[in-house]
């Protein structure tokens, strides 16, 4: 499959140029729930979340991704209401203090759209453009970015890859024709939903074949329960397996990691940043 949207180079968020090929950029995550699977849910601790976003700015993150419904397997799903409640003034919050773009991770239509216009900046969709058409309705009225990934229910497929890159190139091709500029589109392989871990681990290694589909590639592989299987480890002691699985994004050219361990992966990114693409410090001797 060729791609035929053309290949898409930067995008301007908040005043901010992102660049894609020139470094690999860090989404940090701040979960508003009481249930993340992470074991970082801060809800009800409004103090507590605006610390740790201001934490993240100032060790490197390039974007905060702000959720308050957990997508954790089994999880119980909870009200726009609910969601609302727990989400606007946090996100109102954190754009005030924080000097780079909010996204807002939710699949419900209303919250996306309350959302953008309490401060985010950036819409992260699991469901992609199958849930809703009017999260892409929003996207093109408010000129907002969108994250568009890859799920389904269940983990059966004709052929894995294959369908993959299949449903993420028909998803982007109904976005552009729906309206949306390519130059606003992000895709992600949605590592760890609707997939085994052999498939999750088939993406880490043809993340390439994603990048050809001509979009900037987001990866969320931070302590997901395939790192889990692979090391026989809980949630809290998959750090240094991240930092790994991140590596091989990095090598196989993702634009953006989605992570928990913002100080952490920054170090790591840089590091594999000076080797794949050249990126050096401004510090930097000849």
């Amino acid at each position: 499959m060729e791609p035929e949207l053309g290949i898409q180079r930067r995008m301007n968020i908040k005043n901010r140029e992102y660049k894609w090929g020139a470094r690999t950029y860090v989404m940090g995550i701040v979960n508003v729930t009481p249930d993340s699977f992470s074991g970082d849910g801060l809800m009800g601790r409004e103090t507590e979340v605006l610390e740790k976003s201001i934490s993240f700015a100032k060790h490197g993150a390039d974007f905060i991704d702000v959720g308050a419904e957990s997508t954790r397997p089994n999880h119980i799903p909870i009200t726009e209401a609910e969601e609302l409640d727990r989400m606007l003034d946090i996100i109102q919050k954190i754009a005030v203090n924080v000097d780079i773009p909010v996204s807002v991770d939710t699949y419900k239509p209303t919250v996306a759209r309350l959302s953008v216009e309490a401060g985010a900046s950036m819409i992260n969709n699991i469901w992609g453009v199958n849930n809703d058409l009017s999260m892409l309705d929003i996207s093109l009225r408010t000129r907002t970015p969108i994250i568009i990934m890859h799920n389904q229910i269940g983990t059966h497929y004709s052929d894995f890859f294959s369908d993959l890159l299949s449903s993420l190139y028909s998803s982007v091709e109904f976005a552009v024709k729906f309206g949306i500029q390519p130059t606003k589109i992000v895709v992600d392989p949605g590592f760890g939903f609707g997939k085994t871990p052999e498939q999750n681990l088939e993406i880490l290694k043809r993340i390439a074949d994603i990048k050809r589909l001509g979009f900037p590639v987001l990866m969320g592989v931070s302590r997901k329960s395939t790192i889990g299987y692979v090391l026989n480890l809980p949630e809290e002691e998959r750090l240094e397996g991240t930092e790994a699985a991140v590596a091989l994004c990095i090598a196989g050219g993702v634009d953006i990691v989605r992570v928990h361990d913002v100080k952490e992966i920054v170090r790591v990114v840089r590091m594999c940043d000076a080797v794949v693409r050249g990126w050096r410090p401004d510090n930097w001797i000849q």
